[in-house]
């Protein structure tokens, strides 16, 4: 295959593209807005891609697939005073771009990396987000990602252009941020944690399995025009999640037994709702269409996705 990867210097973009570079059969070109890491030979780089402006017509030369990871990611400190529009400027207008010009040099197919917050923010135990619900977003990111999905599959109808929209939950893996970074370095230095006693469950996603995923849906026949979400299969409480990244780590995570409401009422003093709501709400989506349409299932498992985190976060420490 010949494919395009956007975004390839980020967390997903770049596992991509070293996936589908290892297969010497494929040609694999790239786009990123400065080059920080040092691609395969074997990889063509393209350099100082701005998504609201480029003109995609010499990249796109020859290109059978376009993998879009691009995008306005989530922002801790806004600052501006209009952020949907900020976001709208990249994940919407930029991506569409990009997809009007694929369709018109007759670029098969565009896989789109969207996010579960599409969908919305919290699920019931037991009741999962699928691929068929009524989306929800509530941030303005996940507002940008419902919009460009729509545009795109707008596109697929007036054109020959194929899209697949992946919708994942956090992601976890080998050079992890974030608050799952925050996480591993916690219990790495055996600080005691107030989640001894939540209930809720979650979906994760680790990078092998995310990237599997997206590589099967470059070229399935069954993936045209479909919208999927993509988890390790197995949903985690926050509580078990810790205890499995210590197991990881080889170090007992130190949990105290609080309750979940009293931890709650505590982050709303401080300004942290949003970040409570990510440690003691449930999320979880259902991955059965995965299997139904594309006979796919998570190729690793979740303690061996921890382990290949908690591995690279090791040696990056010492």
């Amino acid at each position: 295959m010949k494919l395009l990867i956007t975004g390839a210097n980020g967390f997903i973009g770049k596992a991509i593209t070293l996936k589908l570079a290892a297969n010497k059969v494929n040609k694999v070109s790239v786009v990123v807005r400065d080059l920080s890491f040092e691609f395969p030979e074997t990889v063509k780089v393209h350099k100082h891609f701005d998504l609201e402006t480029a003109d995609w017509s010499a990249v796109l030369k020859d290109v059978d697939i376009v993998i879009h990871c691009a995008a306005r990611v989530h922002v801790m400190n806004e600052k501006s005073n209009n952020p949907i529009e900020e976001f709208r400027k990249v994940n919407v207008d930029g991506t569409l771009r990009l997809a009007n010009q694929a369709a018109s040099q007759g670029i098969k197919r565009f896989v789109f990396l969207s996010s579960l917050k599409v969908n919305g923010e919290i699920t019931e135990i037991g009741k999962p987000y699928t691929a068929e619900d009524r989306p929800n977003p509530l941030d303005p990111y996940g507002v940008s990602k419902f919009e460009a999905e729509n545009g795109l599959l707008k596109i697929s109808r007036e054109s020959n252009l194929e899209v697949v929209i992946i919708r994942p939950p956090l992601v976890y893996g080998p050079g992890v941020k974030a608050n799952f970074l925050s996480l591993l370095r916690w219990l790495d230095k055996s600080i005691p944690l107030p989640f001894g006693r939540t209930e809720n469950k979650r979906s994760f996603v680790a990078l092998d399995n995310l990237v599997d995923l997206i590589c099967l849906c470059c070229a399935h026949p069954a993936a045209k025009n479909q919208i999927f979400m993509v988890s390790d299969g197995k949903d985690l409480s926050t509580t078990e999640l810790l205890r499995y990244i210590g197991n990881a780590l080889n170090k007992e995570a130190k949990l105290i037994s609080i309750h979940p409401k009293f931890i709650i009422f505590l982050a709303k003093l401080f300004g942290k709702s949003a970040l409570s709501q990510r440690l003691l709400g449930s999320l979880q989506v259902d991955i059965s269409k995965n299997k139904i349409l594309l006979d796919w299932i998570p190729p690793i498992k979740v303690d061996e996705g921890l382990n290949k985190t908690v591995e690279y976060f090791r040696k990056k420490s010492n």
